[in-house]
């Protein structure tokens, strides 16, 4: 049985006070915003669905969780990528290597544009607005709570709805594009802008999926001083975003933490490649 509950730790870094939502902890396969987003098809009733059809990159973290939720429901798992890089294909790790685990079948190529009356295609990262179920149980568990919330976003989802079904203030900052692709995200979900959560914004541009040594050394930092460890691909702009603002927060601020530790697999790999290449340079 999934866990539907989270615990609140608090935390000092930087000499203040943090609230960490330690979402992480839900599951050890079924964790973070996937497991909210996803919860909906933990009771669906897949009776006539033999296969579950998704599409993204091939280490995402969304792909791993629906891995985990096609085996739980024992039907298959097709996920559609664009493209895999060779040294993976030859090396598996992270979320590639276990999602093919759960046994997962990847494909190279566009994604199918038909989906037979038997297949549940879910849209890439948890976009849809299926998603509001679960997010909204996470809601109900902040309400108690006098605190501004803070989470960095992929498509925006989970912080539209914790917004939606919240009267505290939501904030994010957009990691995979843009303010302009994070806004679009939202209007896709939700027409009423009075509903959305505030974007933050820092003045340098970060590429999604880039590896960047101020990234890793606040990762590190945030490992020492909470013991805590957060996720490589958004976290740290996230901390960054909450470290700059931090005047903007009239109250407590509680921290969502997503999940996507299993992520970090793949990510360590790549920082220890690029610092050990840069230092024989």
């Amino acid at each position: 049985m999934i866990e539907t509950k989270s615990p609140l730790q608090k935390v000092l870094f930087r000499e203040k006070t943090y609230f960490i939502k330690r979402d992480d902890l839900l599951d050890n396969h079924f964790s973070g915003n996937k497991a909210r987003k996803f919860h909906y098809y933990l009771n669906y009733n897949f009776k006539n669905i033999s296969k579950i059809i998704s599409h993204g990159s091939s280490q995402s973290n969304a792909m791993y969780s629906l891995s985990v939720l096609a085996k739980i429901k024992n039907i298959e798992f097709i996920y559609y990528v664009d493209h895999i890089a060779l040294f993976l294909k030859q090396n598996p790790h992270g979320n590639y290597k276990y999602a093919l685990q759960n046994g997962m079948k990847i494909i190279e190529g566009d994604l199918k544009k038909i989906v037979d009356e038997d297949e549940l295609f879910i849209p890439e990262g948890g976009h849809f607005k299926e998603a509001e179920v679960g997010i909204k149980i996470l809601a109900n568990e902040l309400k108690e709570f006098d605190c501004d919330i803070f989470l960095p976003s992929g498509t925006g989802t989970t912080a539209l709805y914790l917004q939606k079904h919240l009267k505290n203030r939501v904030f994010t900052c957009a990691c995979v594009g843009d303010v302009k692709y994070l806004k679009k995200q939202f209007l896709e979900l939700e027409s009423d802008e009075r509903l959305h959560p505030n974007i933050l914004t820092l003045d340098k541009k970060y590429h999604f999926g880039k590896l960047y040594r101020e990234f890793f050394e606040i990762w590190v930092e945030l490992k020492r001083e909470t013991n805590i460890e957060f996720d490589f691909l958004y976290d740290p702009l996230g901390w960054m975003n909450v470290i700059k603002h931090h005047n903007l927060f009239n109250n407590d601020l509680i921290y969502l933490h997503q999940g996507g530790i299993i992520g970090n697999e793949s990510m360590s790999l790549r920082y220890k490649r690029k610092f050990s290449e840069n230092s024989r340079k």
